[in-house]
């Protein structure tokens, strides 16, 4: 019984090692993409983009645009149905038009006092006036859907 047990174990782990990881961008970068065109943004990158302020629950961000940073990324917002944001924890909102294209709608990589906090991540979606679920942390990926 044990050696059934030992080997059933050594399955399931060998199984668990042969599952494909969702691709990502490495620690500290952010993937925007469309399906045919993909970018990797650094919070360096993003500085060059302008900086804009948005609030969300007391606290003040800084960030870009999202229609600026998916127009950077050569992906045109007037042409899409839905934007997804994942987070890396495998999260994923979807915002339709009205709130994707709102000039308040911004991908933060710091607040107006500091750094983001480490629960924040180094992205996250803000989305003023919105509940907290369609404001994501630790943000990786941002997918324009067609």
């Amino acid at each position: 019984m044990k050696r059934f047990l030992l080997f059933a174990l050594v399955f399931a782990l060998t199984l668990a090692a042969c599952v494909p990881k969702a691709e990502s961008p490495a620690g500290d970068a952010l993937k925007v993409s469309d399906g045919t065109v993909s970018k990797i943004y650094t919070v360096a990158d993003l500085q060059t983009l302008g900086a804009t302020e948005a609030s969300f629950n007391g606290v003040t961000y800084v960030g870009v645009t999202l229609t600026v940073l998916l127009q950077d990324a050569g992906i045109d917002s007037t042409n899409l149905t839905a934007v997804k944001a994942v987070a890396s924890d495998g999260f994923t909102v979807n915002y339709d038009a009205s709130l994707y294209a709102k000039e308040d709608t911004i991908v933060a990589y710091a607040t107006v006092d500091s750094a983001m906090s480490a629960d924040d991540g180094i992205f996250r979606m803000v989305l003023p006036d919105q509940e907290g679920k369609l404001n994501p942390r630790q943000l990786v990926e941002i997918i324009a859907i067609p």
